[in-house]
């Protein structure tokens, strides 16, 4: 059987268990097989807050959140919240460190994936919290801290007057030798390297907002066939590994939309980073990987390794593409990746 009949199998395989997914998410919420987040929580001190919210006006459901904020801080009894809007040119950075300036002692990130990780952030190392209000595609905190991302009023609700915790984050500093450009962002569920910050960066825009997380599977299926690189990896100092590979991933935590449990063991305040390296040679490989994903199987494969680290470096000939919780960031030759130990402080239920 060629390669190419497998993939065609492989992807008609994905289609399936997508929807099957999507269809099961939306007749029962996603459960996990132990809890998101190991640490305790703690009630904020009682009394008025000081609300600000970093909101991204371009979302469909923006003007009924900041609806809904005003009206549930109007009947606490509180002072009119403070809203900063991201715009095109700035997805945040200002407005939260105008946040945390005006003294605020929750921040609400409203918006997509894009929108919490920024907040976190200018957040992260402070003891200011962020409460989250989901309007995004993905979600990916809001999913791994075990908010309902459908009921806006509920998550308006748990960031207002909830419980609190602290997290772990994780920095990704990104290097590329080729064009001498860097740079070093914070990501909060799952940054990657390879395959797929691909389909991340080629995912039909268009096609998203229509189908929603959907709408990777038709760049993933473009993307299956392609050779492996050559990279070397160091994990906490330890000497480097040369491997040939097709995507790393760096997991906070392990929630992905749909309802994918896709690293049951990763913990969002363990102060460690779950590292799985991708190097499928062949269609073979990728379905054997879809097989263990979708079954859970505990059998290690040779394609696909899972590590536990607090420091990864990833050194890499040729640039290869990167992702931060489902946004594209750049090629790079060389990646370090490094977890800060319980440093952000979010509202849970």
């Amino acid at each position: 059987m060629s390669d190419w009949i497998l993939y065609a199998v492989l992807a008609g395989g994905m289609v399936v268990f997508l929807v099957s997914s999507w269809w099961g998410v939306r007749r029962l919420k996603a459960k996990h097989s132990r809890s998101a987040v190991r640490g305790d929580s703690h009630k904020p001190l009682p009394g008025e807050q000081k609300v600000a919210v970093i909101l991204n006006p371009v979302k469909a459901r923006s003007e009924e959140a900041r609806r809904e904020i005003r009206e549930a801080c109007q009947l606490a009894g509180w002072d009119e919240p403070v809203f900063f809007d991201t715009t095109a040119e700035d997805p945040g950075h200002a407005q939260s460190r105008a946040a945390l300036d005006w003294g605020a002692d929750v921040v609400l990130a409203g918006g997509g994936d894009g929108t919490v990780r920024v907040v976190a952030e200018a957040l992260a190392g402070t003891d200011t919290a962020m409460g989250l209000v989901p309007l995004g595609t993905g979600n990916l905190l809001a999913r791994n801290i075990e908010l309902d991302v459908n009921d806006l009023r509920g998550s308006i609700h748990t960031a207002l007057f909830g419980h609190q915790r602290y997290i772990d984050t994780a920095r990704m500093a990104i290097a590329n030798s080729r064009t001498g450009e860097s740079s070093e962002h914070v990501f909060l569920v799952i940054a990657g390297m390879g395959l797929d910050a691909e389909v991340v960066g080629d995912t039909n825009a268009e096609l998203k907002k229509a189908v929603g997380w959907l709408a990777y599977t038709e760049a993933g299926v473009r993307h299956l066939p392609g050779r492996r690189k050559r990279v070397s990896i160091s994990l906490d100092g330890e000497p480097e590994q040369a491997r040939k590979i097709r995507s790393v991933l760096f997991a906070n935590c392990g929630l992905i939309p749909g309802g994918i449990d896709f690293i049951p063991e990763a913990m969002i305040d363990d102060g460690m980073l779950d590292v799985v390296v991708m190097s499928p040679r062949s269609a073979i490989g990728w379905l054997a990987m879809y097989a263990k994903v979708l079954f859970k199987h505990n059998r290690n494969l040779p394609v696909m390794n899972f590590y536990r680290s607090g420091k990864v470096v990833i050194r890499s000939s040729e640039p290869m593409a990167t992702q931060l919780d489902g946004d594209p960031a750049g090629e790079a030759t060389e990646v370090t990746v490094q977890v800060d130990a319980r440093s952000l402080l979010v509202r849970v239920r």
